[in-house]
């Protein structure tokens, strides 16, 4: 009786665990969703703010050759600046560690 008792706890308890191992995945694959849409918005964010200082005080006399460089560098700052924040928050962690 008590080890049927048992057997029964015990395969509760995998259950319980795999539920929670499938809740770990999903959990998982939102946070790299949620990374990859912030990503995604960043980028447009960057491009709206430089199409919006293009045009301010232009009319029709737009250079998109130009505009694109400009969406291009400044994409390219703040990737660098992600990078330097990741890199801080990595020092921070490793002096903290130590």
């Amino acid at each position: 009786q008590n080890e049927k008792e048992l057997q029964d706890v015990v395969k509760r308890q995998e259950e319980k665990l795999l539920q929670l191992i499938d809740k770990s995945g999903e959990v998982m694959r939102l946070k790299a969703e949620v990374s990859d849409l912030k990503r995604l918005l960043q980028r447009a964010e960057t491009e709206a703010k430089v199409l919006w200082e293009e045009m301010r005080g232009k009319e029709h006399q737009v250079d998109t050759a130009y505009i694109q460089e400009r969406v291009m560098l400044r994409q390219e700052v703040d990737k660098l600046r992600l990078l330097l924040v990741k890199k801080e928050d990595e020092n921070v962690r490793l002096t903290d560690k130590y």
